[in-house]
C-alpha cells in the first residue's frame, strides 16, 4: 500500500523569494494490486507527486509511506520514463538485463529472465539490436521490459506513451493491460490523456493546477479484463470520459 499525508512542496529558484508552489496538502491511499492514474491539467504537481513516491523528491512537509515504510529508489520500484532512456551503446538485451545486473543477481537467472521479459514483450528477435535501429513503440517495450524485469511491487510511469503515434500507443496500452493483469502489482501511472486515464485505471486521481490539489478521487468500474472487450464503446467509459474531460476543462478555465 501507498499512502500520502498532507504533502506539500515548493520549488525554489534563485531570484524568487515565493518560489513555484507545486503540491498543496495531497493526501491519498493507493490499495495493493490497483492501477491509479495522475490526471489534472499541467501544472498540477502529477509528476513532482510520483518522483516523490520513488525517493527521488522530498517532500517540504507531510508524510509519503510506501510500503510502511519511507520511500526510496531499488528493485522493489520501477520507473519508466516517457523519454524511453536506453543506453544507446548497449544492445536492447543488455538495456533490459541492467536492472537486474545491479541487484547481484547469477548471471544464468539474469540471462533466464532477461529472455524471457524480451519475450513478454515481442522484443526476443530484436534482442541483438541498439536503440537507434528500432522504432518509438519498440524502444518503449525496451523501457516496459527492463522497469519489469525485477518483478518489482510498484510500478511508476511518468507519461510513458505520450510520444508515440496513435496506433502504436493504442497498442502498448493494451500490453501494459496485459502484463499487469497478469503479473498484478501496484501502478501509478501519469497522463494528460483522459482516455488512456478511464481505459487503464481502477481508480483517478484527478488533481487541481497550481499548487497542485486533490479535487476528486474517481473509481472507475469497467470490468476487467479490458483487453478482451470494446471497453471504449461501453456507455460506461463514455460517462466517465465525459466526466473527466468536463472536470478538467473547468479548472483549465478557471486558472487561464
Amino acid at each position: 500500500m501507498i499512502q500520502v499525508r498532507n504533502v506539500s512542496k515548493t520549488f525554489r529558484r534563485a531570484k524568487e523569494a515565493e518560489g513555484v508552489h507545486a503540491l498543496d496538502g495531497v493526501s491519498l491511499d493507493v490499495e495493493p494490486n490497483t492501477f491509479v492514474t495522475l490526471v489534472g491539467p499541467s501544472g498540477c504537481g502529477k509528476t513532482t507527486l510520483l518522483r516523490m513516491l520513488n525517493g527521488l523528491i522530498r517532500p517540504d512537509s507531510g508524510e509519503i509511506f510506501v510500503g510502511g515504510e519511507a520511500p526510496r529508489p531499488g528493485p522493489h520500484m520501477g520507473f519508466v520514463f516517457q523519454s524511453f532512456r536506453l543506453m544507446p551503446w548497449r544492445t536492447i538485451r543488455s538495456n533490459v538485463a541492467f536492472t537486474v545486473e545491479i541487484c547481484g543477481m547469477s548471471a544464468d537467472e539474469r540471462a533466464e529472465r532477461t529472455d524471457r521479459y524480451l519475450e513478454m514483450v515481442g522484443l526476443q528477435r530484436f534482442a541483438d539490436s541498439y536503440p537507434s535501429e528500432l522504432s518509438g513503440g519498440m524502444k518503449q517495450r525496451a523501457a516496459l521490459a527492463r522497469a519489469l524485469i525485477a518483478e518489482p511491487r510498484y510500478l511508476l510511469m511518468d507519461e510513458p506513451f505520450a510520444s508515440l503515434d496513435a496506433q502504436t500507443r493504442e497498442f502498448m496500452q493494451m500490453e501494459l493491460l496485459k502484463l499487469w493483469y497478469n503479473h498484478k502489482s501496484v501502478v501509478v501511472f501519469v497522463t494528460h490523456s483522459v482516455d488512456e486515464a478511464v481505459l487503464l485505471s481502477d481508480r483517478i486521481v484527478l488533481l487541481r493546477p497550481r499548487p497542485g490539489q486533490v479535487a476528486e478521487v474517481i473509481d472507475v468500474d469497467l470490468p476487467h479484463p479490458r483487453f478482451d472487450y470494446d471497453v471504449r464503446a461501453t456507455p460506461r467509459f463514455v460517462e466517465l470520459r465525459h466526466h473527466l474531460w468536463e472536470q478538467i476543462k473547468a479548472m483549465v478555465t478557471e486558472v487561464g
